[in-house]
């Protein structure tokens, strides 16, 4: 079961003000447990009262905080991860998976984002890695069709 007063408390501590749409917010990414785009989150129920300008301007803010983490899926949209609240900076310094079937993003935890080695004076503002293929369960149903 979700903590909303923990919630509350960790928006307070990273300088943010916890409004409904930013508390609903974390709980639907905490729900989520896997990066889910703007449209997904959009189409919540959980969030049905949040509008889609308030949705992206709420995310943005917790993106710059360091709560969340996104990352551009191939399909061309942008899918936000919560993080562990509580602690600081963003654990995106990981690969993600995206399933070609059924569109779902899976954040690879257990791997480090290579090191890239940048000229002098050049300042690296992000990074990321993207694999994809077919994700296990929709693999399983593609073998038992055929």
């Amino acid at each position: 079961m979700l903590n909303r007063e923990y919630v509350k408390k960790t928006l307070k501590t990273f300088g943010i003000r916890p409004t409904k749409a930013r508390i609903l917010i974390c709980e639907a990414l905490m729900m989520a447990g896997q990066p889910v785009s703007h449209g997904d989150l959009q189409t919540n129920v959980f969030l049905s009262e949040i509008n889609r300008v308030t949705l992206y301007r709420s995310l943005n803010v917790l993106v710059e905080a360091g709560i969340v983490h996104k990352v551009l899926g191939i399909d061309g949209r942008w899918y936000f991860c919560i993080h562990e609240l509580g602690e600081p900076g963003c654990p995106g310094d990981h690969p993600h998976f995206y399933c070609l079937k059924c569109g779902k993003m899976k954040c690879l935890k257990g791997d480090k984002l290579p090191f890239v080695e940048v000229p002098p004076g050049y300042h690296v503002e992000g990074k990321q890695l993207l694999v994809y293929g077919i994700c296990e369960k929709c693999f399983k149903e593609t073998k038992e069709i055929n």
